[in-house]
């Protein structure tokens, strides 16, 4: 694809411009693949049980009250033996050898395990009811044997364990239900194949009913994680029946105190808005958005970024699922965030502004009443790179489709000594969308008798030696925008000067 076309592809994914009837949103396109490149450290798809020491287990489970078994080292030969011989005793040893050498930090031996073909074994030990410690230990090896690549979760399921994990939901021992929580987790975060083979073999109901005041916060956070894998992935999109059931678990865990449920709460409502705006308006209709946007303004950060990913997907929707985050009150938190320390934070909030000054002039004018000009030249003045390149977009549009009168207000914030300094980025795209934002404000200019007026302006900020540069730009649809402007609006000045 040339760049011409790349540039014209975004500008069309934009919601509701007028440059194309039918696309009524902005697409996540390309520049989401860099706002989305951290996702596996934000939130990560999937999470290894080690070990918090290497001599003994915080958690080893107790056969008896205050009775914990001692830790043997065995080989993977051994291991195989004991798993698969009749003495529970020496069940699970090698079931508890086989925990601890998964769960090592580095470089656990997951696809030597899997080769011994002591997973359907492990399975088979999910069942015994009577053995609440092998339980848990076979549960803990599978997990982790599940928190690997696809093809060892694949093991893990075609080994037979998502009905022995998700019975094991609703184990009178907590720690074995916690455990089942986590390998569901991991199962479901491999992929919407085997997120929707859970949700088909009916893992929700049982996963769901652990929600609950009385539920440890420990165990709380892995629920919680596990919920937003369900959440999580496209192509295809979870059912909606599924995002029916578990919405209402995510309002009560959002309202939770811990962080980390906030956080993970969160997530799971950014991968629910992340679709067609039929997907957003199922979240809308909760009546979430306010804590959403509340959640925007935390000064944690595991906090922030889920929150205002969630939002800002909810404003790539129609104009009435932007006014829904405009009335939750996103405008008041934006000028912050325009601001925030975080330079990632700076971009995805630009990222969002961009997409409201898409909208109708009427929504335009409610950023310019909520003062959210300043911080945007401020940005677009000082701001990172990658957040410049969003508040480059965020100005783009709004002289698209802002009134004259509007844009007047845009030129008066000071917003175009910044604008053409930007002119000497390295990136092509970037240039030709300031050089199509300068068109638009000198049709505006037009429209009020003020192009001479605005040629001074744009000269004295040595914006028509910027311009003149271009013409020798490496990229020549650079070049011919750069021309074209110089010929229509400055070409008595160019010709005093060859006289």
């Amino acid at each position: 694809m040339s760049l011409l076309n790349k540039h014209s592809e975004r500008v069309r994914k934009f919601k509701n411009k007028g440059k194309d009837p039918t696309a009524l949103r902005r697409q996540r396109a390309e520049v989401m693949i860099e706002l989305r490149k951290a996702k596996k450290d934000e939130q990560i798809l999937k999470r290894r049980n080690v070990e918090q020491n290497e001599v003994g287990m915080e958690r080893n489970f107790p056969t008896e009250e205050g009775e914990r078994h001692e830790m043997v080292q065995l080989s993977l030969e051994e291991i195989l033996q004991g798993v698969n011989g009749s003495d529970p005793e020496l069940q699970l040893q090698a079931t508890q050898a086989t925990r601890r050498l998964l769960s090592r930090r580095k470089d656990p031996p997951i696809s030597e395990i899997i080769e011994l073909g002591i997973i359907p074994r492990l399975v088979e030990f999910l069942t015994y009811a009577d053995n609440a410690p092998l339980q848990f230990e076979a549960a803990w090896a599978l997990t982790n044997i599940a928190a690997g690549t696809s093809d060892h979760t694949k093991a893990v399921v075609e080994g037979g364990a998502l009905p022995a994990f998700i019975s094991l939901l609703s184990s009178p021992h907590m720690h074995v239900s916690e455990q089942s929580v986590w390998a569901l987790g991991n199962i479901a975060g491999d992929g919407p194949l085997y997120r929707d083979a859970l949700i088909n073999c009916n893992a929700i109901p049982p996963l769901l009913a652990l929600v609950s005041p009385a539920t440890p916060v420990w165990f709380l956070r892995n629920i919680t994680w596990t919920l937003s894998n369900f959440c999580r992935h496209k192509n295809p999109y979870p059912p909606l029946d599924a995002v029916h059931k578990i919405l209402p678990a995510l309002i009560c865990l959002l309202e939770h105190e811990d962080n980390e449920i906030i956080s993970d709460s969160c997530w799971a409502t950014s991968f629910l808005t992340d679709g067609s705006n039929d997907r957003i308006q199922v979240v809308v209709d909760t009546g979430i958005l306010p804590r959403l946007v509340e959640l925007m303004a935390s000064p944690e950060l595991i906090v922030v970024t889920p929150a205002l990913r969630t939002i800002g997907n909810v404003v790539t929707g129609t104009n009435e699922q932007t006014q829904a985050a405009i009335d939750a009150g996103v405008l008041a938190v934006l000028p912050h965030l325009l601001q925030h320390a975080k330079p990632t934070i700076q971009k995805e909030a630009a990222w969002m502004l961009s997409n409201i000054a898409a909208g109708p002039c009427w929504q335009v004018q409610q950023l310019i009443a909520c003062g959210l000009l300043p911080p945007l030249v401020e940005l677009l003045d000082k701001g990172n790179f990658n957040a410049q390149k969003e508040a480059v977009w965020a100005v783009a549009n709004f002289t698209t489709g802002g009134t004259v009168e509007q844009i007047v207000e845009l030129v008066q914030s000071g917003v175009l000594k910044p604008l053409l300094n930007l002119l000497l980025a390295k990136d092509s795209k970037t240039i030709l969308v300031i050089l199509d934002t300068i068109s638009n404000l000198f049709l505006a200019a037009e429209k009020l008798g003020e192009t001479e007026r605005l040629c001074l302006l744009v000269e004295r900020l040595d914006g028509l030696e910027k311009l003149e540069a271009l013409q020798i730009h490496d990229n020549k649809m650079v070049c011919q925008v750069a021309l074209n402007i110089i010929e229509k609006y400055f070409s008595g000045e160019v010709d005093s000067d060859l006289r």
